[in-house]
């Protein structure tokens, strides 16, 4: 299994998140995808935000996170706008 710090926009920081929600490796963080990550993410740190999905999503695609189009940008900005309070 990979590490998730070698997956693209996955630092140290974010990894200990990932793993304090139950996602250890970079296959489990694939098989989540970005939006269930996220999701754990949200309900352990409610101030994460739509730059870690976007890191998240990235990662998954192996592109940095400025880079994922902007079409994918506007659904995920819709999916983490649905959990804003």
């Amino acid at each position: 299994m990979a590490e998730l710090t070698s997956m693209m926009n996955i630092g140290r920081e974010m990894a200990k998140k990932l793993m304090a929600v139950g996602i250890g490796s970079a296959e489990e963080l694939m098989a989540a995808g970005s939006k269930e990550a996220f999701l754990k993410l949200k309900e352990v740190y409610p101030r994460v935000c739509l730059v870690h999905l976007y890191a998240l999503e990235g990662a998954i695609h192996q592109t940095e996170f400025n880079n994922l189009s902007e079409d994918k940008k506007k659904e995920l900005k819709a999916f983490s706008d649905s959990f804003r309070q």
